[in-house]
């Protein structure tokens, strides 16, 4: 099992609290594990998608003071641990999960392709008493689907870096969608698509994650908190009818809004073109789940430098 670069100082769980509780959860119809990590395939009404396991770990939340075109709110930078480890969406949920699930309706501007991630849904299309991820745990036995935190979404773009993008410093058109109008700290220029793209268009980051920047804005479970220096614990920003953060910028926003720190805010009930998601799977009762066997012992699992 192969686990992202982590930063200097990083507090690591046990070995086996690292793990999966079980391998595979009962709703995975394959599985795997490949140079980013473990992997399960799930079947959602024809659909397949494809997960990652993100472990828990620590990491450095926010950008340090001396990060080009940073905003106030992205400080102070401080630790944060996450005690729980969660299986993510690999992409931004697609126009052809979102129909299969939802019985075919597609609210998404640009439909030339149905691997487009679906967009133009609020936080609530996806949460609610009918919406897409109460729909997904019908269909999925053994888990909860939900959106990740906004500090589980950071924990897993960065997959190990600090620095502003996953895949370092500066970022072009060549890495992710966005306006290329406006680049990020004085950088080049370059194109600006001017709408969404397939997902997969673009390299992973290590744990296997594509377009953690750009393309679309991405849901998270919690609202805005405010940052403070210290080390804190599965943190969770503001709930109940407060607005909801949004993450990893857009095909419609500047380079500065991808980097891994941004923090976007969005109310619930708001529908853009510009907005989609991804969504986690958490388990539910691992000692029960039927077909699932025991990982084997931590002899031979390897850390990857």
């Amino acid at each position: 099992m192969k686990r992202a670069v982590l930063p200097p100082g990083a507090s690591l769980p046990p070995e086996d609290a690292r793990r999966p509780p079980v391998l595979p959860p009962a709703c995975a119809s394959a599985w795997g594990d490949d140079a980013h990590g473990l992997w399960i395939d799930v079947d959602l009404a024809g659909v397949v998608q494809r997960f990652r396991w993100i472990e828990p770990g620590e990491f450095s939340m926010g950008s340090p003071a001396d990060e080009p075109e940073r905003a106030e709110r992205e400080g102070p930078r401080h630790r944060v641990r996450l005690t729980s480890g969660f299986w993510l969406a690999d992409t931004a949920c697609t126009q052809a999960l979102w129909m299969a699930v939802m019985g075919g309706e597609n609210p998404s501007g640009f439909q030339e392709d149905a691997r487009n991630p679906v967009e133009g849904v609020s936080r609530d299309d996806v949460i609610g008493a009918s919406g897409f991820l109460q729909r997904v745990a019908s269909l999925a036995p053994g888990v909860i689907a939900e959106l990740p935190t906004e500090a589980e979404w950071e924990y897993a773009c960065r997959a190990g870096s600090e620095t502003p993008f996953h895949f370092g410093a500066t970022i072009g058109p060549e890495q992710a969608n966005y306006d290329g109008n406006r680049p990020y700290a004085g950088g080049r220029k370059g194109e600006y698509r001017q709408k969404t793209v397939p997902v997969k268009s673009f390299a992973p980051n290590d744990w296997g994650l594509y377009e953690m920047h750009g393309n679309v804005w991405e849901w998270c479970a919690d609202g805005l908190r405010d940052y403070a220096d210290g080390t804190v614990e599965d943190p969770r920003g503001t709930e109940g009818a407060a607005p909801r953060v949004v993450r990893g910028g857009s095909w419609g926003n500047e380079a500065r809004g991808l980097r891994s720190a941004f923090r976007g805010e969005g109310r619930r009930v708001i529908r853009f073109d510009l907005l989609g998601f991804r969504f986690a799977l958490r388990s539910t009762r691992p000692e029960q789940e039927a077909g699932a066997e025991r990982l084997p012992a931590a002899s031979g699992v390897t850390r990857d430098a």
